[in-house]
């Protein structure tokens, strides 16, 4: 049996739409994915050989800090309740990330390289998902949410690029020579 929805149009809020849901939905995936992320970064900086490494990952952990008040933000435009639901991408990568820390030696390039490469991992999902829910928010005329989902999108890739500048500038290649 099919359902009559209202139409909605571009410039509608369109809160009572599936996409609209479907878009909540997966602000909350992203909201647990930052709060896991937000835990996770000091044990990669405790981790890190590398001071520039370590600082990355203080520097990524602050800033994360400021995505899930972001989130919160979104939200609250869109007048929702800041909720968490589990990101199974997340918990993934970020298993992955402790047994990188498990399966190498603490105080070598090795470990820091395989620490970027898991942080690489988290920020492209990162990108993608941001990417996509701005889009998203743009389609359903949420020109707020859209501006402060591009903040966040532009800080993870500027991250994600930090994290490219430490491997090639130096921890790749002392990786290589252990």
């Amino acid at each position: 049996m099919a359902t009559t929805k209202k139409p909605t149009g571009k410039t509608g809020k369109m809160e009572d739409s599936e996409f609209h849901e479907f878009f909540v939905d997966e602000l909350k995936d992203i909201y647990w994915a930052e709060k896991h992320l937000a835990k996770a970064l000091p044990k990669m900086k405790k981790a890190s050989t590398s001071p520039d490494l370590a600082a990355a990952f203080e520097k990524h952990t602050a800033e994360t800090e400021q995505h899930i008040s972001t989130l919160e933000q979104v939200f609250e435009l869109l007048g929702e309740k800041a909720t968490a639901k589990k990101c199974d991408a997340m918990a993934g990568l970020l298993e992955e990330a402790n047994g990188i820390i498990e399966d190498t030696d603490s105080g070598t390039m090795i470990r820091d390289a395989g620490l970027i490469l898991a942080a690489q991992k988290v920020e492209h999902y990162e990108i993608a998902t941001y990417g996509t829910l701005r889009v998203f928010a743009e389609n359903m005329g949420h020109t707020d949410v859209v501006d402060l989902l591009s903040q966040t999108l532009e800080n993870e890739k500027a991250t994600d690029v930090a994290l490219t500048t430490i491997a090639e500038g130096f921890v790749n290649e002392q990786a290589a020579a252990e």
